[in-house]
């Protein structure tokens, strides 16, 4: 019936701008998929590996789910994590679970992350200021089947830190000329929470995906890989955009400048019985031909499981109750390495191409067999 009010819509206070995509109001994705979500995430390390620190929080529509997470970690040490969860706010604005929040600045510039005193012993206060514009990513749509079980967007920027993180072997203070990061903003359908049941059953799927942002002199580069089981290419892409000096330099939310590959490709090698990157390379191709062989050197491990990716129990998208928080810290040494919940890493690297040095981070994680590396079952290791 026109003009009749459907049940179970909802307003909150972004609606009041103009940015509707569909006739619903923005509570109402797209999508139905129960897998919907839309996550922040940031990562913060040391130009010398002496520390990192990941954040994550993202919302989940249909699963009714906020969730979010710190975690820390520095050489020889232990890994520091806080993990917290709420039920979804009607109100999207709403970036807050329990101690722990993210406040937006400025938006596209400056954003801060506080994690308040708690029972994790894990706190932060800590502001990103943006030196670079922000650099959308392809989409990335993978499939199982005829159904599409990731369809997200992404985008990425570049900048630095300050502030302070407290955990309970100590205490560092960040500065901006110290402290590179990334910022990660994505939305879509991912895979995320307790996992389906009913139905006929399906063999599962696993993963190649390969995630480089640098920081250079002058610029930053990045490359994206996804591959199938055999290294065929899924999705490849190189990107080379300028670093700028100040905060204020940034021109705007885009800057048009930066410079997409015509592909990218990479080698990796593993440490002995693991999925372990110890040394990885990376070729930007230009659109001319002209080939950039990157070195990536790693100095510095961190566990992805301490932001909720792949933990048992504070998994990403699981429901803990209207809200909980939790902490836990590991030594990263000590750890089945080839345990589904220890595949996925980040690790600081130091980068070379032959001419100019870098820092930077090496995300991996493969599950399932990859012939390029000689896996040939789900959690196989590198043949020594």
């Amino acid at each position: 019936m026109a003009g009749q009010i459907q049940g179970g819509a909802m307003l909150n206070k972004l609606d009041d701008y103009p940015v509707h995509q569909t006739p619903e109001p923005l509570a109402h994705p797209v999508t139905s998929d129960r897998n919907v979500y839309d996550r922040t995430w940031f990562n913060g390390y040391a130009a010398d590996g002496s520390y990192y620190f990941g954040i994550g929080m993202a919302v989940y529509p249909y699963r009714g789910i906020l969730d979010c997470a710190f975690s820390v970690v520095e050489p020889g040490g232990r890994q520091h994590c806080f993990y917290g969860s709420r039920r979804a706010p009607t109100e999207r604005t709403d970036m807050q679970v329990g101690p722990f929040r993210i406040e937006i600045l400025e938006p596209m510039r400056r954003v801060r992350v506080v994690l308040d005193d708690n029972s994790s012993g894990i706190s932060c206060d800590l502001t990103f200021s943006a030196r670079t514009a922000s650099i959308q990513e392809a989409r990335q749509t993978l499939w199982s089947g005829a159904r599409r079980v990731m369809d997200a967007t992404r985008f990425d920027q570049f900048g630095c830190w300050h502030g302070v993180v407290r955990h309970p072997d100590g205490e560092i203070k960040v500065e901006e000329a110290q402290c590179h990061g990334t910022k990660d903003r994505s939305w879509g359908v991912r895979a995320v929470g307790e996992p389906e049941t009913g139905g006929a059953p399906v063999m599962p799927n696993g993963i190649f995906f390969l995630w480089a942002p640098l920081f250079w002199d002058d610029h930053v580069s990045h490359a994206i890989f996804f591959d199938g089981p055999k290294g065929e290419a899924l999705v490849r892409e190189g990107i080379v955009a300028p670093l700028y000096g100040s905060e204020a330099e940034v021109p705007g939310v885009e800057d048009g400048q930066d410079e997409r590959m015509a592909t990218a490709r990479h080698r990796v090698s593993y440490h002995p019985g693991t999925r372990l990157a110890s040394s990885a390379e990376i070729d930007l191709v230009s659109l001319e031909g002209d080939t950039r062989t990157i070195s990536l050197e790693p100095i510095l491990k961190f566990q992805m499981k301490g932001l909720g990716y792949g933990h048992p129990e504070w998994g990403q998208g699981m429901w803990k109750g209207e809200l909980e928080i939790g902490g836990e810290s590991f030594d990263t040494r000590q750890l089945d390495f080839l345990s589904r919940e220890n595949l996925h890493v980040q690790q600081v690297v130091r980068a070379t191409d032959g001419e100019r040095t870098g820092i930077g981070v090496l995300e991996q994680i493969v599950i399932g067999p990859y012939a390029p590396a000689g896996f040939t079952e789900f959690f196989d290791g590198a043949k020594g």
